[in-house]
């Protein structure tokens, strides 16, 4: 088996979650699941999950990137996202990447909604870690931002000929369908410590490192990268994000934690 092997494939009782196992080329004696977040996150986050999770079999560490019911190369359609689904399939996957990786350790990785999913499924999938990258703490305030980002993206005279009403895209979120329940679901959201030690990657612009208290214990700490990553700003919807400091980060804690 050459280094860094990629294998997709489909799991779950039917069959049709999609997932990325990367092989190192010796027998792996830990793990990484790695969470990914929901819509425009996702999209822009491909890159540098993939990249990671490279780095990540290279230096002998078993990973799986996979996409939660809904998204990405998954069963269902983007409406049908359900938060509930979403912890449930992430223990899913951690039980598919344990009996892949023929180890029991596995630490989880997730970016903003994908990080909260992991602190949120972290009992039930017996994570040894949660690593997360700018996690989403409180779903209200996330949901106002959306909202926010998508009234200006619909008047926004760069991407448009003319302005698209408000019923065009009331559904949507950044060019996503989203169902009401996912949104009253992120709406109550507040994501609280889990059991298991939490790393977290802070690189939100003017962060004081104040909001993470809640969730890191005494078991875990904040870490800063820079620069600041663009999750809301307009102007580069586009883009992907790439963050070399992020993987830096991540698989330096795993040469810690070995």
């Amino acid at each position: 088996m050459r280094p860094d092997s990629e294998t997709p494939f489909f799991f779950g009782a039917d069959g049709g979650l999609f997932g990325m196992f990367h092989a190192p080329a010796l027998p792996a004696r830990r793990a990484m699941l790695m969470c990914p977040p929901l819509g425009q996150d996702l999209i822009r986050c491909h890159r540098v999950y993939r990249q990671l999770a490279q780095a990540l079999a290279a230096q002998g560490v078993a990973v799986l990137r996979f996409d939660y019911h809904g998204t990405g190369d998954s069963a269902g359609a983007s409406v049908e996202v359900d938060w509930d689904r979403c912890v449930a399939d992430t223990v899913l996957a951690a039980a598919e990447l344990r009996t892949r990786a023929g180890v029991d350790r596995v630490v989880a990785f997730g970016a903003r909604l994908g990080g909260s999913i992991a602190l949120e499924a972290a009992g039930q999938a017996r994570f040894a870690e949660v690593i997360a990258w700018d996690p989403v703490l409180d779903g209200g305030e996330y949901v106002a931002a959306l909202d926010a980002m998508q009234a200006a993206l619909r008047q926004d005279g760069e991407r448009f000929n003319a302005p698209r009403s408000h019923a065009d895209v009331a559904a949507q979120w950044l060019g996503f369908d989203v169902g009401d329940g996912l949104r009253r679901q992120l709406a109550a959201l507040r994501v609280d410590a889990t059991e298991a030690p939490t790393l977290v990657l802070d690189s939100t612009p003017e962060s004081s490192g104040a909001q993470w208290e809640r969730i890191v214990t005494s078991r875990g700490r904040v870490a800063t990268i820079a620069p600041p990553t663009p999750w809301n700003d307009l102007r580069r919807l586009e883009a992907a994000i790439l963050s070399p400091p992020l993987i830096q980060a991540v698989t330096g804690r795993l040469k810690e934690i070995a």
